[in-house]
């Protein structure tokens, strides 16, 4: 496929309404990855979100089965995951989330083997399906980007307090388990949508990766956020351009994309500690030249 033919076959695609459709959905779901996603990295949180996609899998798989909206029911299964995990993994948070994340995905297993519509179907829960957004998943990821978003930027201070240190954050009066529980909500919320659209599998893609890359390059965080958004837009919006011509899945190029700007990120910080260190080690040298004992 050369060029010219794959630049006429995106062109053609993006006028399709269900493209558009899958545009709108992955620019929001860029936004709302980004926003929370140093967080997640701020809190160490990175295989709670991989347990929250499983139960959200677990719900959408369950939607299916008994002909719900997939959407609602990876929303349900996500925030009951993210409840689960805030109260019983406040002290042994890995062993917490391997216990739910193997219980739900044993239940997903059932339900997609009992779904009796075509497999495809059951399949693109687990690598994402974005072209098929719905007008109603859409105004769903609509409200919960609103509520995360919102929730984030109004709880923005205590949220950061809690996530970075949370003793101290305890002994000035902040509710940790509070946050704890309300935040792992945000991500179960964040969680049930990139399911939809990156499928269960590569939810960290979207949600951690950026994340990562941002806290690499920058230890402002509000910098941090920004970039996380951007490094997150790009990944999803252009993984799904991408993918248009070729007909491949869309988690293909969005993991590949993400994954780049995460190693990118992870060079500038290198040399920048190592510029750093350099520019250190010449100042002491300088200062024991002045000042021999």
């Amino acid at each position: 496929m050369d060029l010219s033919t794959w630049l006429s076959d995106t062109q053609y695609l993006i006028s399709v309404d269900f493209v558009q459709h899958a545009l709108i959905a992955s620019a929001l779901l860029g936004l709302l990855s980004g926003v929370i996603a140093p967080l997640i990295v701020v809190r160490q949180q990175s295989f709670a979100v991989h347990g929250t996609a499983e139960l959200a899998l677990m719900g959408a798989a369950a939607a299916l089965l008994f002909g719900l909206n997939v959407g609602g029911g990876a929303v349900i299964g996500s925030v009951v995951a993210a409840i689960l995990l805030a109260l019983l993994g406040m002290k042994q948070q890995d062993s917490a989330v391997g216990a739910v994340m193997s219980f739900g995905l044993g239940l997903s297993v059932l339900f997609i083997h009992l779904y009796p519509g075509r497999s495809s179907t059951a399949f693109s829960l687990l690598t994402g399906q974005i072209v098929g957004v719905s007008s109603s998943s859409l105004w769903i990821l609509v409200a919960v980007t609103v509520i995360v978003v919102g929730a984030v930027v109004i709880f923005w201070r205590p949220l950061l307090f809690a996530s970075a240190d949370p003793i101290m954050a305890q002994a000035s009066g902040v509710n940790v388990r509070f946050i704890a529980v309300a935040f792992a909500v945000l991500v179960g919320l964040t969680t049930s949508q990139s399911v939809q659209i990156v499928g269960a599998l590569l939810v960290m893609a979207l949600l951690i990766t950026p994340g990562a890359a941002a806290v690499a390059v920058t230890a402002n965080p509000v910098k941090a956020v920004v970039l996380a958004v951007i490094f997150a837009e790009v990944s999803a919006v252009g993984g799904l351009l991408l993918s248009l011509a070729p007909g491949l899945p869309v988690s293909v190029f969005v993991t590949t994309i993400s994954f780049v700007i995460y190693l990118v990120c992870r060079l500038i910080g290198w040399l920048r500690g190592r510029g750093a260190q350099r520019d250190e080690d010449a100042y002491r040298r300088r200062q024991h030249d002045h000042h021999p004992h």
